[in-house]
Order: C-alpha cells, then structure tokens, then sequence
C-alpha cells in the first residue's frame, strides 16, 4: 500500500450493528427490530486520505447537479444525508453503485471483527448462572473488538493516524487508547517484540472526514452479508478486504475463525464458504 508519507498510514474506524443484547426489563432483543444480530467493527486503511476526500466531494458535487436527483429528499441539505456525506444504508442503490465504483479504484484495504450476538448472549447468560453480580455491558464488546482489531500486525508504520467515528455524545478517546494499548500488549505477546506504531486516536464525524464515508460503505457490504445473506456487494469489494475476523465462527474446531477472499474466491462468493443460519 502507498503511504501518504514516511512511515505513516491512516486508519479509519466505524462499527455497523450494536452491542445491544437485552432491553430495559432484561429480555432478549437480538434480531427485533432496531436491534442487529450481529455487531461488527472495521477498519480501513487507505493509501491517499486526501485523493479519496477529493474524489468523493467531486462524486458528491457531480450527483448533487444532476437534474435526476432534484426531487429526492436524501439529497437535500436539511436532512443531513447524502447531501452533507455519502451514508450507504441512505443513499439511494444508483448513488450507491457510483460510490462503489470510485472506492474500487482508490487504494484501500479492509479489516474486520465479526461478534454474532446469539453467542454472546448465550455467554452472558451462562456468566449470570455462574455469578449472580455479573453484569453485561456493551462497552466491554467494544473494546474487545478493538483489541481484536488492532492486536496483529497489519502494518510496521512508525507512525498511525486512527481516525474513529464519533458515536452519539459519548467521547471514546479515552477507552479507545486504553483499547489500543491492550491491543499492544497482545501483539507484544504473540509476536515477541513490542510495535514500533506510535497511534494518534482522533474523533471525527463522515461530513468532516471522507475516510469514515468510505469504511461505512465497506462495513453496509458485510454487514448486508451477515444480517441478510447478500453475497454481492462483499463479493464486489473482496479484492480490498484483507480480512474478516469472526469471533463466533468455528472452524477445525476451533472458535474464531476467518472469512478469507482466496477461499470465496475459489468457491464462487463469500456465501458458499458456509454461514450458520440465522
């Protein structure tokens, strides 16, 4: 991958789905409406933030002029939509496709953490049976995918910029670092040497930063994988994932295993390599 310069390279951050597993009274809520059966966190390397930032205002600007659009209420400045940032789950499927195909082009590599939450919960409920004090929270979730996000050795930059989507009014600075130390460590213990990345964790908001607009895009693909089984948008992007990592798949035997290109490739999509049902 091309860096923007010596040493560095720039990550951007966002999660699709929710770490929520119950409602106010304490029941199950996974897969009702609102709430995901699965949470997911991905990142996103990209060789040229300010190419992609550049080429995406342009896209947007293009589209925004286009007589056909006009009348279409996400592309109006009041709703905050397409409009101000390129969303996947609001942009219409012809807008989508042009996002798609300019990324397609850009240098970019995605990361992901997959939690399927009906193993979660299952976890949480037998932590309760063993321990009546236990309490799930969804900030341990996650961090935890942070951690797993961000514990292998993905680059041997001296220097990565972390640029994560700020969510609601919760400032995660602070847990994201402790977050990402973590991460180092678990590096450290596997690999024998301490990372040399120094990492600048930075909050920002899609409007502000076109490399989350990209990485959401990214994360619509696989999360339209996992919650409905459509192949074909993570299919179209599988030449720049690099890697999906699912907690809950077992594979060999063995829980946590991985979603690679090469076998989808082999075996004509994402889908065919074999998914639990939902």
């Amino acid at each position: 991958m091309t860096k923007t310069a010596k040493n560095t390279i720039n990550y951007f951050v966002d999660e699709a789905g929710d770490p929520t597993l119950f409602n106010r009274k304490g029941h199950l809520i996974i897969g009702d409406n609102g709430c995901s059966n699965y949470f997911i966190l991905g990142k996103m390397a990209i060789g040229e933030p300010a190419q992609v930032e550049r080429a995406l205002e342009a896209l947007r600007a293009e589209l925004l002029a286009d007589p056909y659009f006009k009348d279409v209420p996400s592309m109006q400045p009041k709703y905050r939509k397409t409009a101000i940032a390129f969303y996947a789950k609001d942009d219409l499927p012809e807008i989508r496709r042009e996002v798609f195909k300019l990324l397609l082009k850009k240098d970019l590599r995605f990361y992901a953490v997959v939690r399927d939450k009906r193993d979660l919960a299952t976890y949480v409920q037998q932590q309760n049976e063993r321990d009546t004090r236990y309490r799930y929270r969804q900030d341990e979730q996650y961090d935890l995918l942070v951690k797993e996000l961000f514990r292998k050795l993905h680059h041997m930059a001296d220097n990565v910029h972390i640029y994560f989507a700020k969510r609601g009014n919760k400032p995660r600075n602070a847990a994201l670092r402790r977050a990402l130390k973590e991460a180092a460590k678990a590096f450290e213990r596997s690999f024998g040497f301490a990372h040399p990345a120094k990492n600048n964790v930075v909050s920002s908001t899609p409007p502000k930063c076109a490399g989350l607009q990209a990485v959401d895009y990214y994360l619509w693909a696989l999360q339209r994988f996992y919650e409905r089984r459509e192949e074909r948008f993570l299919d179209l992007i599988g030449s720049q994932v690099s890697e999906i990592h699912d907690l809950d798949r077992v594979e060999d035997g063995k829980r946590g295993g991985f979603l690679h290109k090469k076998k989808a490739a082999q075996s004509g999509g994402f889908r065919e390599i074999g998914m639990p049902e939902i």
